[in-house]
């Protein structure tokens, strides 16, 4: 294990010669998502496992979520990087191609750097509702979420393609997570949807007699509101083993995806800046899988094709596909290697033991 741990920061050494003779690190921010969050914390794992090597001084913020995300990725100095959910940033392209004049000064100049993992839509009911599974919420008094979170988006897109029309106006509370959940307890709403990656510290850090009267409405794979919403969101599982003092079995679900976004930047020391980040990354890929948050394990180090209108950051999208084809040629020679017949032992080799 240590062998590994120290591999990213030897690999990193390898590539940046004389990086850390820089006396001044580059002081950068991210904005990640609510204290109790999933964002938060990979923010976290990428302030202490990549940037610290190629000498960038990454802060970590705390936000309502993507949509304010997008926002201060735009206009706050400093802020270089931002954790993104990927129906908040087509709502922004699609407002922009609509004709709206400010959502497209906001999302044309900002580029995305990589896929990260699958976010779920957790569907909160109290646990004696009547409701059933995620098709009976409609006409409910739901909480969906701050105004600018990513959870705001996700909640009402989802309600819109499920029902084909928005949540009554009379219905919506704008609750932060933490009182969505006491509002549900107290009765004073009926549904709170919370968008988080498993395991969430929002629900493993609660107390369990509130945990207890709680529980997830599941996806009913056969409802025709669960295939209209499939049209954005994808199926997925919230597993029991993430919530063990809550769950009694793996809840179906939906999930959207999170993107690590930048801005289309041309000043030399940031570009440079940021393709150091992107080689450390793909240095530290390995370390942030094996000590990060358990999330990290669903990331692929990939850049796939994207849809129109988003675009990666072309500088560190070039460092960032040089480093895959390397780690692809390792892989296979890695693999060659394992496969390539052993010469049998000598004689004067097996005397010496060292025939294994």
């Amino acid at each position: 294990m240590l062998k590994r741990l120290f591999a990213g920061w030897l690999a990193l050494a390898a590539l940046l010669p004389g990086l850390a003779a820089s006396a001044e690190p580059a002081h950068y921010k991210i904005v990640t998502g609510p204290e109790r969050g999933t964002y938060i914390q990979i923010g976290n794992d990428l302030a202490k496992w990549v940037a610290p090597p190629v000498n960038i001084d990454l802060e970590v913020v705390a936000s309502k979520g993507s949509a304010e995300n997008v926002q201060r990725m735009r206009y706050e100095p400093n802020v270089k990087l931002a954790l993104v959910q990927s129906d908040v940033y087509q709502a922004f392209i699609d407002m922009a191609n609509s004709g709206n004049p400010d959502a497209g000064t906001t999302i044309r100049p900002l580029r995305l750097i990589m896929p990260l993992y699958d976010e779920e839509i957790n569907v909160v009911v109290r646990a004696d509702s009547p409701l059933k599974t995620l098709a009976d919420i409609k006409g409910k008094n739901i909480s969906v979420g701050l105004l600018g979170s990513g959870t705001a988006q996700s909640a009402t897109t989802l309600y819109r393609l499920m029902f084909g029309q928005p949540i009554p106006e009379q219905n919506v509370q704008h609750l932060s997570n933490e009182d969505a959940l006491a509002a549900l307890i107290v009765n004073k709403v009926d549904v709170a949807i919370i968008v988080v990656g498993q395991p969430a510290n929002l629900f493993t850090q609660m107390k369990p007699e509130l945990l207890s009267q709680l529980r997830l409405l599941p996806v009913d794979p056969n409802a025709a509101e669960t295939t209209r919403a499939k049209q954005t969101y994808f199926p997925t599982t919230i597993r029991q083993s993430s919530y063990p003092t809550w769950l009694k079995e793996d809840v179906p679900g939906l999930t959207v995806k999170a993107f690590l976004v930048t801005y289309d930047y041309g000043l030399r020391d940031t570009v440079s800046n940021l393709n150091h980040f992107a080689d450390s990354l793909c240095a530290n890929f390995d370390n942030l899988q094996e000590h990060g948050h358990p999330k990290w394990k669903q990331v692929k180090l990939e850049l796939p094709t994207l849809v129109r209108g988003w675009k990666y950051y072309s500088p560190v999208e070039k460092h960032l596909r040089a480093c895959l084809a390397n780690r692809t040629a390792q892989n296979a020679t890695a693999v060659q290697a394992a496969q390539k017949p052993r010469t049998p032992c000598s004689e004067q080799e097996r005397m010496l033991l060292l025939c294994k």
